[in-house]
């Protein structure tokens, strides 16, 4: 996945088949994130989900807490997408 820095967050969208694909995909991003403990800025619309990631504790920057998250992320996906 393609994650863009913009204003101090790491930003990407995701595109899923339908609506419960994406649900999915976030309920695992939500389980990891929670591991991480490091959550998402995100939103959903239908089989499309956006979301952005910035280390509010350093300050609202991107962080390696970021980029391990998307990382983490960018693997739930590629799930989705080979499945």
């Amino acid at each position: 996945m393609a994650w863009q820095e913009i204003d101090n967050q790491l930003k990407a969208k995701f595109l899923f088949k339908d609506f419960v694909h994406a649900f999915g995909f976030m309920t695992q991003v939500a389980l990891v994130a929670e591991k991480h403990d490091h959550h998402p800025w995100w939103a959903n619309v239908y089989n499309q989900v956006e979301i952005a990631l910035t280390t509010h504790d350093a300050g609202n920057i991107v962080t390696e807490k970021d980029r391990k998250l998307a990382q983490a992320i960018d693997e739930i996906y590629q799930k989705f997408q080979n499945a």
